[in-house]
């Protein structure tokens, strides 16, 4: 299936999802990679399937996310992350900033297609039910991972989320009630870009 993004036709995408239930059966046409929850599953799960699948020419990490800014059912494209777990602060770094890499602790990197609004994703290891910070407006446990793994290997990279809850204390219940809904709207965003 090819995907035209900013003009570029990309002919072998790869979608990279957390988890399974996050595409259901809307993404048959494509090449898929389920990582795992979180920053060590998706960090080796990507690095390996891409020095073992070198061929494709774009990863898209498609899934939900929470947020207590954007409503939820919105699809929201992401080309800033923070790495919103990292705190050495202790060592004089300023919050989220990971010791010894190039990389501020705003991440900037993606593709940015128009027609999609725009959101930072903070992604940490833990599931968010009390959003507090205002230096992100989406929540997950996986893209600045994602995003930080492409950007080193250099293959173009595109975030899209749907917001699934409010990041708080009912997240839990909306998020497993939103999931089959995530992969028929986020199916419906992709079709946007094909050809």
């Amino acid at each position: 299936m090819n995907l035209t993004i900013e003009g570029k036709v990309y002919s072998r995408p790869l979608l990279v999802f957390a988890m399974q239930a996050e595409a259901g059966n809307e993404f048959d046409n494509y090449d898929k990679l389920f990582t795992g929850i979180g920053k060590v599953n998706a960090a080796y799960h990507l690095t390996r399937y891409l020095a073992q699948n070198p061929e494709h020419d774009i990863v898209i990490n498609l899934g939900t996310a929470g947020s207590s800014v954007f409503n939820r059912g919105e699809i929201v494209l992401s080309t800033r992350f923070v790495q919103r777990d990292m705190d050495v602060t202790g060592l004089g770094l300023p919050k989220y900033k990971t010791p010894f890499i190039e990389e501020e602790p705003e991440m900037a990197y993606g593709l940015n297609p128009s027609g999609f609004v725009h959101g930072v994703c903070g992604s940490g290891d833990n599931f968010e039910t009390a959003q507090t910070s205002s230096d992100f407006s989406l929540i997950d446990m996986e893209a600045y991972v994602y995003a930080f793994i492409s950007k080193r290997e250099n293959f173009p990279f595109l975030c899209l989320k749907f917001i699934s809850d409010g990041a708080d204390d009912s997240a839990a219940e909306d998020w497993s009630s939103q999931l089959k809904q995530a992969a028929k709207a986020l199916r419906k965003a992709l079709s946007t870009l094909e050809v």
